[in-house]
């Protein structure tokens, strides 16, 4: 489902001045039209992955910084992984 910003703040329960700065950072990237940005139900999980591991857990931007890093490295690894596996043979899997 995409949203619009107004919608993804409420869903995400952010505030303008935090979502331009993680978009800034680059650890929300929303899809972008001639006339406004839009969401997804990921970027809303990610939101709340983000500010859990600033809230509950004390992590700093540069540690942001990493951890997003590397469980975006761990999703495209799995993509890959499953489009391997696609290409496999029943008989190899």
């Amino acid at each position: 489902m995409t949203m619009t910003r107004q919608q993804f703040l409420t869903n995400a329960d952010l505030d303008v001045k935090t979502l331009e700065f993680w978009i800034e950072q680059h650890w929300l990237i929303p899809t972008e039209t001639t006339t406004e940005m839009s969401f997804s139900d990921k970027d809303v999980a990610r939101a709340h992955f983000i500010r859990d591991l600033k809230g509950d857990f004390g992590v700093n931007d540069e540690g942001i910084d990493v951890i997003l890093h590397l469980v975006d490295q761990l999703h495209g690894l799995r993509r890959a992984l499953a489009e391997l596996t696609r290409g496999m043979p029943e008989s190899s899997r």
